[in-house]
């Protein structure tokens, strides 16, 4: 079984890991916030109005390219909570291929309770930033496969 485990659940399993040293929400809350203040400036020029993804509240700027054949992510977002949920995103997603990426369940986000600890604008943010992410793996996989 060990054998079969992919990086991508090692990944999940490690930020599993991490919210469980955490006792309450506010705690994790902290621990967003500061995944998000970790999170890797992107240029100025990839805050465009074309990679705003839609469904969020705030405003989050999701970029993607190929590279090597895996979907490299960087991202940006005006609020520090939300850009930690993002950056929790490119850690599991970034450096995938794309078909990996439209085939994860993310279970992380289950199992450290995110969802149901957001509210609901921010769980549909969440919602819209998974589905954005695996349609750039989608239109990856295309442009390869075609």
């Amino acid at each position: 079984m060990v054998g079969s485990v992919s990086k991508m659940e090692e990944i999940e399993e490690g930020i599993i890991e991490e919210f469980a040293l955490f006792d309450d929400w506010m705690d994790k809350y902290e621990h967003i916030i500061g995944l998000g203040k970790e999170l890797p400036l992107i240029e100025e020029e990839l805050k465009s109005d074309d990679l705003l993804i839609k469904g969020c509240q705030s405003r989050v700027w999701l970029h993607a390219k190929m590279e090597n054949g895996k979907v490299i992510f960087t991202a940006d977002s005006d609020a520090i909570i939300t850009k930690g949920i993002i950056s929790l995103l490119i850690r599991v997603l970034s450096g995938q291929t794309p078909d990996a990426i439209i085939n994860t369940d993310l279970t992380f986000i289950e199992y450290i309770g995110l969802k149901e600890h957001l509210s609901p604008t921010r769980s549909n943010g969440l919602v819209s930033m998974v589905k954005q992410m695996k349609l750039y793996a989608l239109a990856f996989r295309t442009q390869q496969n075609g």
